[in-house]
């Protein structure tokens, strides 16, 4: 079957979807997006998702480019039209289209959005979590509002192709402090020996994953102790465990660290334990 996208009021074929050369997602990296998990065919946390579609847009003055009721009836109806039971559905507004240049374009220009779903076999994820990824460090050269889920990625995807070409599953970037800062594309978090499990806190310069904030609640349902602040790369080699959270991982066990093991070198019981009860406490919704 083709994939179906959702692009500025139609639903077309992936292979007859075009992004209009002067889009200013083209030209500018000039729009955000938000990513939501699909299990058996219903949304996860769509509320928390939108509202920090709404803070995004609006941190960079782009109108919402509909009401987010209409747009919760366009994320189903391309999940539907994807026949998608378990996957992800991608959501994308830019500021539009207009003539390249750098000032923003007339205020009547509409913005421009593209949904689409993909399929995704939890179970190959479940498979990984059984074995733990490794990580590698970098600086964080990224810009200083990285709160803001913009398209602007490319020192993610640098990053992320620099773990993958050292046979590592995620980058995390270290601020000139020598303080982990974040993944490539996930929320980095340690268990201390003493059981803390530790975050960098929600500033500018990470993104407050909606994972990370579900997290906590699934942290605190098991009596666990959070404390949100930076942690160095040597506390974290020297913590009993590590994990990424994203809504693509949920929470993924970190095994290795530079090619150093972190606690015993396998995946942590708390990690395992947040994983197992993360979809108890998200908010999953038809």
């Amino acid at each position: 079957m083709s994939r179906i996208a959702y692009v500025n009021g139609q639903y077309v074929p992936h292979d007859q979807a075009a992004v209009h050369i002067e889009d200013r997602g083209y030209q500018f990296a000039d729009g955000v997006y938000e990513v939501c998990e699909v299990t058996g065919g219903r949304l996860v946390d769509e509320r928390r998702h939108m509202a920090r579609l709404v803070r995004s847009l609006g941190e960079i003055r782009i109108a919402m480019p509909m009401p987010l009721a209409a747009l919760g009836v366009v994320l189903r109806e391309t999940i539907r039209r994807n026949r998608v039971h378990d996957g992800f559905v991608y959501l994308q507004v830019t500021r539009g289209v207009a003539r390249r240049d750098h000032y923003f374009p007339d205020p009547s220009t509409p913005p421009s959005i593209v949904v689409t779903a993909r399929a995704a076999d939890p179970r190959k994820a479940d498979a990984q979590a059984l074995q733990g990824i490794a990580v590698i460090t970098t600086p964080d050269n990224r810009w200083g509002r990285v709160d803001i889920k913009t398209v602007g990625l490319l020192p993610n995807v640098l990053a992320k192709q620099a773990a993958k070409e050292a046979g590592a599953r995620e980058a995390w970037f270290v601020d000139a402090e020598g303080r982990v800062t974040e993944g490539g594309s996930t929320n980095a978090w340690i268990v201390t020996q003493d059981g803390k499990l530790v975050t960098r806190q929600a500033d500018n310069a990470i993104l407050r994953g909606i994972t990370r904030t579900v997290m906590m609640e699934v942290a605190e349902k098991l009596q666990l102790r959070v404390e949100e602040r930076a942690f160095t790369v040597p506390e974290a080699l020297a913590a009993k465990e590590a994990f990424v959270t994203s809504a693509t991982n949920f929470a993924m066990p970190v095994v290795r660290i530079d090619g150093k093991p972190v606690g015993e070198g396998r995946p942590g019981p708390v990690a395992r334990a947040l994983r197992e009860h993360f979809h108890e406490t998200a908010e999953i919704t038809g």
